[in-house]
């Protein structure tokens, strides 16, 4: 009974393990507690900085750090005071200074052709299909969408106003929208101090600069909701300027492109309305 007992308890703790590692908010596209690496790769340069990161930078931290960790426990026992009674009076050795200095530079070599492809990648913008202008503000970011005239501000949710399913810190009250598998440029500027749009799932992060326009841009490859926050220190709020894009089907596309255009005009007539009623 009691060895039955046991097996019953090790699956339910198994059940709970397999449960845990794939259930959807396991691999939400958001920061979760207790994560480890990354967030879901959903967009082509995100799976290139996830795959030299796991197939090259990993197993070259490891052995470095398996290497010298060797060394210390070899240089603890082998030259230990009780073992060297009358210790050495070396002070160099040509070979291995020069082990030292060609081995970290072939280790950069290796480690430099892959990044410059993936930089050169992300910073060679292809033709857009839509164009987006992001402007970082005290403290919360603006969006405009050139071709279509239509500018909003996207404040995050407060939390006693969140709604189900609405991440803490991370819903804002109007999203970005685009549509799946389309090149959607990005331009970057601020309005104040500096800021950083970014985005782990799409692998973007770009300096929002006051004067100055930078670009990206991102193709996602999934239907779904994106967060990000900005990451550059820029204030007291700094923690509360989140970046939420969605991202839906081409005809989901269309018609939010209708309700947004009539939605944004009306809070745009709202807003001149109250800012002429101030002036008065």
């Amino acid at each position: 009974m009691k060895e039955l007992y046991i097996a019953i308890k090790m699956k339910k703790i198994l059940l709970i393990i397999i449960t845990f590692l794939f259930t959807q908010k396991t691999f939400a596209n958001q920061p979760n507690e207790w994560q480890l690496g990354f967030q879901k790769a959903a967009s082509e340069s995100m799976r290139e900085i996830v795959a030299f990161h796991n197939n090259l930078l990993l197993p070259i931290i490891i052995a470095i750090s398996v290497f010298v960790l060797f060394l210390m426990l070899y240089a603890c026992i082998k030259f230990r005071a009780s073992a060297n009674p009358n210790p050495s009076k070396r002070t160099h050795n040509v070979t291995v200074e020069v082990l030292w200095t060609l081995i970290p530079c072939l280790i950069l070599i290796v480690m430099a052709v892959p990044s410059f492809k993936i930089l050169y990648k992300q910073d060679s913008i292809p033709k857009a299909d839509l164009t987006i202008k992001a402007i970082g503000y005290q403290w919360y970011w603006g969006y405009e969408y050139p071709d279509e005239n239509i500018i909003f501000d996207s404040y995050m949710v407060e939390e006693k106003d969140l709604q189900e399913n609405q991440p803490r810190l991370l819903a804002v009250d109007n999203e970005v929208v685009v549509p799946v598998n389309k090149v959607v440029k990005v331009l970057i500027t601020a309005n104040d101090v500096l800021h950083a749009w970014a985005l782990p799932s799409f692998g973007v992060k770009r300096d929002a600069v006051p004067g100055r326009i930078n670009e990206t841009w991102f193709k996602a490859e999934k239907v779904g909701t994106y967060y990000g926050q900005c990451s550059e220190l820029c204030g007291i709020k700094h923690a509360f300027m989140p970046i939420a894009v969605k991202v839906v089907s081409e005809e989901d596309y269309q018609e939010w492109l209708l309700e947004a255009k009539e939605k944004f005009a009306m809070e745009e007539i709202k807003k001149d309305y109250t800012i002429k009623l101030a002036k008065n």
